[in-house]
């Protein structure tokens, strides 16, 4: 990729590999960098670490966006408050994204459904072909830092953001189950085959805090993830723990309230690239 990259390849002039199979963003749109956040299993908490990353770095000061790929359990919209709202469109096909209160740009599934419940019954390649629109087809304004919600596994929807996206870096979640050892190292190995950089591991459910003598209770067990991050020399980001108050906050539609604190270390690599 050549260096200053605004990932518009359409206006590009320079003989860059990564121009065979990348998709172009619309004419005017500009993304500088990609971030997938990513599982080789659901419910570990992709979506809550995708929407806190893009609200810190937000309140960072830089143009935040989330691309919400999980096209059928899409969650993104619901944890900036924002589930009622609706993409709008103009007659030379642009899709613009909804606004989160604090400004990030975000574009999910849900916001094209006459109602939010309503399932997308979709095979693999139509759900890719979605994804790909999202990122063709939206008009992205002036992006610095775009994250995008993988669903999870290593199908059809992560190759095609691997292959389509220009992708600068990916961000691993986890949690504390021995079971999960097996699904990080899947995410780790398809990331270093489609050579797309691992920023890190993210451990969601880690632990809970005693609101008495604030000992760490851990529910599931000691962690292996300093021994994966260790074995893949892989930094670890995160421990983010079971709380309340982030519960509350993604169900009530807040999480730009939450401070991020457990993902500042996340931040700090994220904004080096």
């Amino acid at each position: 990729m050549a260096e200053g990259c605004t990932h518009n390849c359409s206006t590009c002039g320079s003989d860059c590999k990564s121009k065979e199979m990348r998709e172009s963003l619309r004419e005017g749109s500009c993304v500088k960098k990609v971030i997938g956040v990513v599982s080789g299993k659901g419910g570990v908490g992709k979506s809550l670490v995708t929407a806190m990353l893009a609200a810190k770095i937000s309140r960072n000061g830089y143009k935040a966006a989330v691309l919400d790929a999980d096209i059928t359990g899409p969650s993104i919209p619901t944890s900036f408050g924002v589930a009622d709202e609706k993409a709008m469109g103009d007659k030379n096909g642009a899709i613009y994204p909804v606004k989160s209160k604090g400004g990030v740009q975000l574009m999910s599934m849900n916001f094209l459904l006459e109602h939010e419940t309503d399932p997308v019954i979709w095979r693999g390649p139509v759900i890719a072909g979605a994804v790909k629109q999202f990122w063709t087809d939206v008009a992205w304004d002036d992006v610095d830092f775009m994250f995008v919600d993988m669903p999870p596994g290593t199908g059809d929807v992560p190759l095609t953001v691997f292959q389509s996206l220009p992708v600068d870096g990916i961000v691993i979640v986890s949690s504390p189950q021995q079971l999960v050892r097996v699904i990080v190292e899947k995410a780790v190995k398809m990331a270093n085959t489609m050579k797309i950089p691992i920023i890190g591991i993210v451990e969601n459910m880690s632990y809970v805090q005693c609101p008495d003598c604030n000992r760490e209770i851990k529910i599931f067990g000691e962690s292996n993830v300093e021994k994966i991050a260790l074995d893949y020399g892989i930094p670890l980001l995160a421990k983010i723990p079971m709380s309340e108050a982030i519960t509350r906050a993604i169900d009530e539609g807040e999480v730009e309230a939450l401070d991020g604190e457990f993902l500042e270390a996340a931040v700090k690599l994220i904004e080096k690239i």
